[in-house]
């Protein structure tokens, strides 16, 4: 067995801003923050974002396929997407072959909305002020520490 490694992260040391966790978890908040007055206008949330992102890239997709790019359960994307149906921006329906699938399309209302979204992504970088290697970089890591995270 591996001796027991002690970081400066633990939490039974160091000040908070000097700890990664809290580094992630501030700048979620802050990243949060930015995300919400730029999506004031647009009158979505940043998971509805998500998942209206994700259907212009591709629409018509199984809500399972939503809850997997967005690593969230059904009983937490259903509320989602009810939402944003009643906003009139998307609508969701059984599967023409296999009725246990739901599937979710934009509407007319939920196309004109990427015209509109689309100064969202270079407000953010904007305020992030990255090169796009940079953020290219500082993403990989980010999604590596998530992986080494729910592996651990």
């Amino acid at each position: 067995m591996a001796p027991d490694k002690t970081t400066d992260d633990d939490a039974t040391c160091g000040l908070p801003e000097e700890m990664l966790c809290f580094s992630v978890y501030a700048a979620s908040h802050a990243f949060n923050h930015l995300y919400r007055k730029a999506l004031a206008d647009l009158g979505l949330t940043y998971p509805q974002y998500l998942v209206m992102m994700l259907l212009w890239q591709a629409d018509n997709r199984m809500v399972k396929d939503i809850g997997r790019h967005m690593d969230l359960e059904s009983n937490t994307l259903t509320p989602l997407l009810k939402r944003l149906e009643v906003l009139g921006f998307i609508r969701r329906s059984r599967d023409a072959e296999d009725e246990r699938v739901v599937r979710v399309q934009l509407t007319a209302k939920g196309r004109e909305l990427e015209q509109v979204a689309r100064s969202v992504p270079e407000c953010i970088a904007a305020a992030v002020d990255l090169d796009p290697d940079e953020l290219k970089d500082l993403s990989r890591q980010l999604n590596g520490l998530r992986s080494r995270l729910l592996e651990a």
